[in-house]
C-alpha cells in the first residue's frame, strides 16, 4: 500500500485542473483572435476597395487632364483575394491604340506615374509635397499639362518642385 498515493492524486488533480483551465482560456483566446482576424480582414477589404475606387476615379480624371484625353484605369488581379492580389495600371494616351504599358515613351510613363501619384495624394492630401525632377522626361506640351494639374492642387497643398525646366520654374 502506497500511503503517498492520495497526496499524489490530490497534487495531480490540482495540476490537471490548473492546466485544463489554462487550456480552456487559450482555446477561447484563440477563437476570439480568429474572430478578430476575420473582422479586420473584412474591414481591410472594404477599406481597400473603397480607397481603390476613389483613387481610380481620381486617376482617370487626372490622367485625362494630364494627357488632354485618353483612358487610364487601375485593375485588380482576378481570382485572388483582394488583400493579396496584384494591381495593374492600364494607360492609353489619346490617339494611340491600347497596348502594353512598357511600350509607352519615357514621358508618357512619367506622366502616368505622376497622375497616379497625384490621384493617391488627392485622396489623402498633405499641406506640402516635394517632387524631385518628375518633369525631366516631359516634352514642352507635357510640362504645360503637368503644371496645369499641379495648379488644381494649390488650394490645399504647396509643392516644392526640384527641376531643370525653365517652364516649370516660371509657372509658380
Amino acid at each position: 500500500v502506497n500511503l503517498d498515493a492520495l497526496d499524489e492524486l490530490d497534487d495531480l488533480e490540482s495540476r490537471f485542473n490548473t492546466l485544463s483551465g489554462q487550456h480552456k482560456d487559450l482555446t477561447e483566446a484563440k477563437l476570439a483572435l480568429e474572430r478578430i482576424i476575420v473582422k479586420i480582414n473584412a474591414d481591410s477589404r472594404r477599406l481597400f476597395l473603397d480607397t481603390l475606387e476613389a483613387i481610380r476615379v481620381n486617376f482617370q480624371a487626372l490622367y485625362r487632364k494630364a494627357f488632354g484625353g485618353g483612358k487610364a484605369d487601375i485593375i485588380l488581379e482576378e481570382g485572388v483575394d483582394v488583400l493579396e492580389c496584384g494591381v495593374e495600371i492600364i494607360a492609353t494616351p489619346p490617339g494611340k491604340p491600347s497596348f502594353n504599358n512598357s511600350l509607352l515613351s519615357g514621358g508618357e510613363k512619367a506622366l502616368t506615374a505622376v497622375s497616379l501619384l497625384l490621384a493617391i495624394f488627392q485622396f489623402r492630401p498633405s499641406p506640402f509635397c516635394i517632387l524631385d525632377e518628375v518633369d525631366a522626361p516631359f516634352d514642352e506640351a507635357n510640362i504645360g499639362r503637368f503644371i496645369d494639374v499641379l495648379k488644381d492642387f494649390l488650394g490645399w497643398t504647396r509643392f516644392v518642385v526640384v527641376t531643370h525646366s525653365k517652364k516649370t520654374m516660371t509657372a509658380g
